[in-house]
């Protein structure tokens, strides 16, 4: 009588198709797992890097907000400064060089000064203004003068004092060297025949109060 061996049953499990079976579907479980793990990793690095370099881009688009912030509405800034400079001129320049003459001596007549010799330049002509020069002997007593330099100074027509200097005095009247400047459009300083400003410094320099060659005398 022949005697067989009892089969072990852990080689029957392996043995066994079913065994097979939860083998294979462990391993692709564990696989998919793996893909899952590693792609959720990879989703998080890119979307890190693109959160990066959407926050780098946004930073750039503030910066350029901030460099042209000054920029915006730049025409209509410039548009309301001309028109400002233009209302300046109208309001506070002198149409031509009888206007200045005039209104120097209704100045003088107001204030009770007395002014000798008026000389009147014109300096180069700019691209908008040409400077008028005045250079005058004033003298009256201390009040009467400065009177007349502040009414120079807050007159409709644009005065600037450039220089006051005293000359000689005697009792109550003081006698003082004015210049003052002013400005007409190119075009009127030419049309005035006003000779040219001399340099500082020059030896064709401004005359003296009282000289009767040089520029154009008023008053």
């Amino acid at each position: 009588m022949t005697s067989s061996s009892p089969t072990s049953p852990w080689r029957e499990r392996l043995a066994s198709p079913l065994t097979w079976h939860y083998a294979g579907f462990v391993v692709l479980l564990l696989l998919v797992i793996g893909l899952t793990v590693r792609l959720g990793m990879d989703w998080a690095a890119t979307n890190g890097r693109s959160t990066d370099a959407l926050a780098g881009k946004q930073v750039e688009l503030k910066a350029l907000d901030l460099q042209t912030a000054p920029l915006r509405g730049l025409d209509k800034r410039v548009e309301d400064s001309r028109s400002q400079v233009e209302a300046f001129y109208a309001k506070r320049i002198p149409p031509n060089y009888s206007s200045i003459a005039t209104r120097i001596g209704e100045l003088q007549v107001k204030s009770g000064v007395r002014l000798s010799r008026v000389q009147y330049t014109q300096g180069p002509p700019g691209s908008d203004l040409t400077e008028i020069s005045m250079d005058a002997g004033i003298s009256g007593n201390y009040p009467e003068i400065m009177r007349f330099v502040n009414s120079l100074e807050r007159d409709q027509t644009f005065f600037v004092i450039r220089a006051m200097g005293l000359t000689g005095q005697q009792g109550g009247l003081v006698n003082l060297r004015l210049q003052v400047s002013t400005w007409l459009r190119p075009g009127d300083a030419a049309a005035s025949g006003l000779p040219p400003t001399p340099e500082a410094g020059a030896a064709g320099t401004a005359p003296s109060v009282g000289s009767s060659n040089g520029g154009k005398e008023g008053m």
